[in-house]
């Protein structure tokens, strides 16, 4: 995997408590950005953007709950962590069944924060870890040709060579070719791993 600089995006309309965050992150060696809103940091999202986000749940304008589903309607993968005040922890649950990773209330210790920024830091690092092994499985699928894909498929499915040769009216010479072209271009010898592999992207294939 690339090697990612991952960013504290600090989302806060209070000038003072932003700026706290960001000194304390960047004492802690973090690379911090900071926003006054919603709309600042929508403005500047892009799915290139790694590491976290520090979001406070209230803002006015566009609070933290509505910038949560925007991101989300853009597939955002970057985790989030809610900031809350005291009587706002229903809100925080439904933001957490929306997705969010995190929520902290209010006044918070400095060490807690860290610790669930840290979390979320490791599982944006998973989460791009695994998307860029879907990719490459989806890169490989790629190069197989229409009739490689085919074979595949049946591969897939439990299809001996003998019975994918008669429906496909071809000898079984030609379907063993075609399977082992299959396996050296998914980069496999084993059945069961290519099943796993094309498993784990059937979802985004199926998406485009």
């Amino acid at each position: 995997m690339t090697d990612i600089q991952q960013t504290v995006y600090v989302v806060e309309d209070d000038e003072a408590v932003r700026d706290s965050l960001e000194l304390l992150l960047k004492s802690d060696g973090k690379s911090v950005e900071t926003f006054e809103n919603a709309t600042a940091f929508l403005k500047e999202y892009s799915d290139k953007m790694a590491g976290c986000i520090v979001l406070d749940i209230r803002m006015p304008g566009m609070d933290g709950m509505e910038l949560q589903k925007k991101l989300n309607d853009k597939h955002s993968i970057l985790p989030i962590i809610f900031v809350t005040g005291h009587g706002d922890v229903p809100m925080a649950v439904d933001a957490m069944k929306e997705g969010a990773v995190d929520f902290i209330q209010k006044p918070y210790r400095e060490e807690a924060l860290l610790e669930k920024i840290e979390a979320a830091l490791a599982q944006d690092r998973e989460q791009r870890k695994s998307l860029d092994e879907k990719q490459e499985i989806i890169r490989r699928i790629k190069t197989l040709t229409p009739r490689e894909h085919e074979i595949m498929d049946r591969m897939i499915a439990g299809q001996a060579n003998k019975v994918i040769a008669i429906e496909l009216e071809i000898s079984q010479r030609t379907v063993e070719i075609h399977r082992s072209r299959v396996m050296h271009k998914m980069g496999t010898h084993s059945l069961a791993h290519l099943v796993r592999m094309v498993l784990s992207v059937k979802d985004l294939i199926d998406a485009r």
